[in-house]
């Protein structure tokens, strides 16, 4: 399995219409065949940090969705609201435990 850590700093003043933006491309992304998890978090000590925490089956699973026109879509307009780039990690995981 591949995991994404995406970690976003959100412009003074646009961390709300950040939040929505991403809960339309959520409905979205839950009909992607290889998208196991897609999971918006704040930071409650700092409200314009966004942490997006991303799980695909594989590989291939995750190109499929970053090549989706929603995904290209959101991309595009996240621009106009992050006030830095964003910090990813692209990682293997290695065991995980479920409940």
């Amino acid at each position: 399995m591949i995991s994404v850590i995406a970690k976003l700093s959100i412009q003074e003043g646009k961390a709300e219409q950040t939040i929505e933006m991403f809960k339309e491309m959520l409905k979205k992304v839950a009909t992607e065949e290889g998208t196991l998890l897609y999971s918006l978090n704040r930071k409650p000590s700092d409200p314009n940090t966004i942490v997006v925490i991303e799980r695909y089956k594989d590989k291939p699973a995750l190109a499929a969705h970053s090549s989706t026109a929603h995904f290209k879509e959101f991309s595009a307009k996240l621009g106009a609201v992050l006030a830095a780039k964003p910090d990813i990690a692209i990682l293997d995981e290695l065991e995980a435990v479920e409940k």
